[in-house]
């Protein structure tokens, strides 16, 4: 094998191993994330990337209401403020 070549072993073995490791699962991460938040539904219960928990009210485009607390308090937050659903409402 040339010398050239085998300097470029390495380095491109490193690429790759970063590259299954590290950028992929990052990015079936950021699919998965995309679509659970433009999958938001009317009485999902949600919690923000603020750690507040409360339930889907209303759903816009780009922002959703969310009822919190017990005196049904709401708030309007952006569709990527979201974090995780709690609980799925069935359709």
């Amino acid at each position: 094998m040339p010398p050239q070549l085998q300097g470029l072993i390495l380095p491109l073995g490193l690429i790759a191993v970063f590259y299954f490791f590290a950028i992929r699962p990052q990015k079936k991460r950021e699919k998965e994330i995309q679509e659970m938040r433009s999958n938001l539904k009317v009485g999902d219960e949600v919690v923000t990337i603020g750690g507040i928990y409360g339930k889907i009210t209303v759903v816009k485009e780009d922002y959703l209401t969310l009822e919190v607390g017990s005196t049904k308090t709401r708030l309007e937050v952006t569709k990527w403020a979201i974090g995780t659903v709690i609980n799925k409402t069935e359709s």
